[in-house]
């Protein structure tokens, strides 16, 4: 795998360097920590975050030592490959469900034609993870910035805006993701797509 550029993994925190670190994982099935680092170019610590995360879900065990090496250096090997999407747990090998709401949105979007954010939250809500009208305004807004979206009918007094997603822009199965910093990541393509600020 090429090495992800440092400046786009500090732009992008965890959840991107996830991906990666998985993808890097799936692709070597037996690995050490600094294999990982090296071919990716992400902070050992991050790496080390993950992989115990993985290890106590499940997805990972430890099969030895590479008695090789300067220092004592772990070896692991996939258990369970669950796909493309990189598996979200945490340190102790809790699942975290942060993103899941907009990773169904992004799925529903793109079946149900043009809708409004109301109509993306009541189509995309699941049992075990509803889908909040506001969440779903925010998300709509960030991708028709993003050009992911066209605006079929702006909004006007008492009647919200609809939008169809554009099937040129089905970059892929993961969520773009809107950051703190204000802009949107698209983990598909591997890059920011859009930005309030002027990238320079």
């Amino acid at each position: 795998m090429a090495r992800l550029p440092v400046h786009l993994i500090s732009a992008t925190k965890f959840p991107v360097s996830r991906e990666v670190i998985w993808a890097e994982i799936r692709k070597r099935g037996t690995f050490t920590i600094r294999e990982i680092s090296g071919d990716t170019n992400i902070n050992t610590e991050t790496i080390r975050t993950y992989v115990q995360g993985l290890e106590r879900a499940g997805y990972i065990k430890r099969i030895g030592d590479d008695e090789s090496a300067q220092f004592r250096t772990l070896i692991y090997q996939l258990t369970r490959d669950v796909g493309v999407d990189a598996p979200r747990v945490r340190r102790d090998g809790t699942e975290v469900t942060q993103g899941a709401a907009r990773d169904q949105m992004w799925r529903t979007m793109k079946m149900i034609g043009e809708f409004t954010a109301r109509d993306l939250a009541v189509h995309a809500s699941t049992e075990a993870t509803p889908v909040n009208e506001i969440d779903a305004k925010d998300y709509v807004k960030h991708l028709a910035q993003a050009g992911y979206l066209a605006i079929v009918q702006p909004s006007k007094p008492g009647t919200l805006a609809t939008y169809r997603f554009l099937k040129s822009k089905n970059t892929g199965p993961r969520s773009p993701q809107i950051q703190r910093v204000r802009q949107v990541f698209d983990p598909n393509l591997g890059k920011v797509v859009w930005s309030e600020e002027p990238r320079p």
